[in-house]
């Protein structure tokens, strides 16, 4: 159906000033960057973090460690074989803080999206929006804290140059999983469980230690979770340590993304539109 005259095309009764299918998540993307504009401290505040933790466990602690040998066998200083597993927890903390309590306030206090499905603006969009917002954020704390990495000599290859755009599958996987997740949370204090999720997670995730030093029962529980798949990767490109397997980690990240993006966008739909 088209505006009379115009061949503009209509959507519940709405003059749409696009072509119909094209991507509208980016005017959610817009919106945020638009929220976020005179806020950029805040915006940047996920990046600190990690980068205090390089220091005081990776340059701190690493000076009484000395040397690690790596799970593919390479032998790296302490700092070296922590500052991958930070980037990767740089991009999950970009990408699910984003993901979760931003998305939970717009959604249950704000009333945002129900204002946004009264435009040509569906569900997936939203979604999808969100999710590439929360991208976005991760992917510059992993960049900020890339080149802190590279200032300190921590990179050993130029395979780190992938780094940034492995961080951002890793901040797709977690940021798609975290709004999905959200969209069944009833109250503030439901977030307790992001960071019961969140916390043990960032610490038994191979992050500080090699995953062989792991009791052979719970190896198998570490390989599970995401964070571990986003450990791997980008240690095995800032270390050089790259092969076939590491395309079994991206196959993991990507994967639980596209479950996110789906199921977060069902969800939406269900809640807001029935």
């Amino acid at each position: 159906m088209t505006a009379a005259g115009t061949g503009t095309p209509l959507r519940r009764g709405l003059l749409l000033p696009f072509p119909a299918g094209a991507g509208r998540a980016r005017f959610v993307v817009a919106r945020n960057a638009t929220a976020f504009r005179r806020a950029w401290v805040l915006l940047l505040s996920g990046f600190v973090e990690p980068v205090f933790y390089l220091f005081s466990l990776g340059v701190g602690l690493g000076a009484l460690v000395g040397r690690v040998t790596t799970d593919g066998g390479s032998v790296v200083s302490y700092a070296a074989f922590v500052a991958p597993a930070l980037l990767a927890a740089s991009a999950m903390n970009g990408a699910i803080f984003d993901a979760t309590f931003n998305v939970f306030f717009k959604l249950r206090y704000q009333h945002l999206y129900d204002a946004m499905l009264a435009t040509p603006i569906g569900p997936r969009d939203i979604a999808v929006g969100e999710i590439t917002w929360s991208l976005l954020r991760g992917g510059l704390y992993s960049a900020m804290f890339l080149v802190v990495a590279l200032l300190a000599g921590l990179v050993e290859s130029w395979w780190a140059l992938l780094a940034v755009p492995a961080a951002v599958l890793v901040g797709l996987a977690f940021g798609a999983v975290g709004m999905f997740t959200t969209t069944f949370m009833r109250s503030w204090q439901d977030f307790d469980y992001v960071t019961l999720a969140i916390q043990p997670m960032f610490l038994f995730s191979a992050t500080f230690f090699p995953l062989s030093t792991y009791p052979d029962a719970l190896q198998w529980l570490v390989r599970a979770t995401p964070l571990y798949h986003g450990v791997a990767l980008e240690r095995g490109l800032m270390l050089g340590e790259v092969g076939w397997g590491l395309l079994w980690h991206v196959a993991y990240l990507a994967g639980l993304g596209a479950i996110g993006v789906l199921g977060a966008s069902r969800r939406i739909a269900r809640l807001l539109l029935t």
